[in-house]
């Protein structure tokens, strides 16, 4: 272990700090790393969607600690009913319980939409993937004191995840540890077969990556990459939780606050009457 390491990290780290961390991190096994993460990692929480990744990381905890990191599974109200039974399988399993953040003041989609209009991921994606993902993990952060999340992204996975580091600090100072940062899919799906982890029913149906039922799709012949299937033809990659937070804040206020503006001229140019204050959705995304 690098002399620089304490037992807990408490404070900021230096470059060369993270950099003698990761020199060392690079060394290990996904679980020697989730073990390294658990000892030394403050506030530590693990963020799922329940890919195959993050349930591999899940069945290693669960083999060498008591103390699983809790589970955090952010509920766009959009998710394949296969996904929310993955969930209830995952819970009964290894008897952990899941910490559940649904979009800010709606339960269902019934109600997301009726706040924010029809289909709002074909208005702007990045607004929607703030509203369901970035807000919601803000709010989760803060609530449970979450300071370090355990991810499941891997360098194998391409795009911006190319490049990824074993630790990681964001632009909020959140520690972001990613154990499987070496491993292939090949390596990931191998382990979750000898271990006979929960899997998500839609992977033996076509699909390749699972996410909201409205992005993703089965992959078809010739898809290329680990991700083929999510947001076909956009050229996307990520659902925002790993961009810049303070970006895609400023972006979500701004979209929002310029819909409603162009809203009320509509109604104006009707000849309806305008008497609502700017909308209290755009008033709490405060920058």
């Amino acid at each position: 272990m690098p002399p620089a390491i304490v037992p807990t990290i408490e404070e900021s780290l230096t470059e060369d700090q993270l950099a003698l961390i990761n020199g060392h991190l690079s060394l290990l096994t996904p679980s020697e790393i989730l073990q390294w993460g658990v000892e030394h990692l403050p506030g530590l929480y693990q963020t799922t969607a329940f890919g195959l990744t993050g349930l591999a990381g899940l069945d290693m905890l669960s083999k060498f600690t008591n103390s699983t990191p809790p589970l955090i599974f952010f509920d766009t109200l959009y998710h394949f009913p296969e996904t929310l039974q993955l969930v209830e399988d995952v819970k009964t399993r290894y008897g952990i319980d899941v910490a559940v953040y649904k979009p800010d003041g709606c339960e269902t989609a019934q109600e997301f939409e009726a706040k924010y209009g029809e289909k709002p991921w074909e208005t702007s994606e990045e607004v929607y993937d703030y509203l369901v993902k970035v807000e919601p993990a803000q709010r989760a952060y803060k609530e449970l004191g979450v300071r370090s999340i355990i991810t499941g992204r891997r360098a194998s996975q391409g795009a911006a995840r190319s490049t990824l580091q074993p630790l990681e600090v964001d632009s909020t100072g959140l520690y972001k540890l990613n154990p499987f940062v070496s491993w292939s899919f090949d390596q990931v799906k191998a382990y979750i077969d000898e271990h006979n982890v929960p899997r998500n029913a839609l992977l033996d149906q076509g699909y390749r990556s699972i996410g909201d039922w409205h992005s993703t799709e089965k992959s078809g012949d010739g898809d290329a990459g680990e991700r083929a299937g999510r947001w076909k033809g956009k050229g996307k990659t990520e659902c925002g939780l790993h961009k810049d937070y303070f970006k895609m804040k400023l972006a979500a206020k701004k979209k929002l606050r310029e819909d409603e503006l162009q809203q009320r001229d509509e109604a104006r140019s009707k000849g309806h009457p305008v008497e609502t204050p700017i909308s209290d959705v755009v008033l709490a995304i405060q920058v």
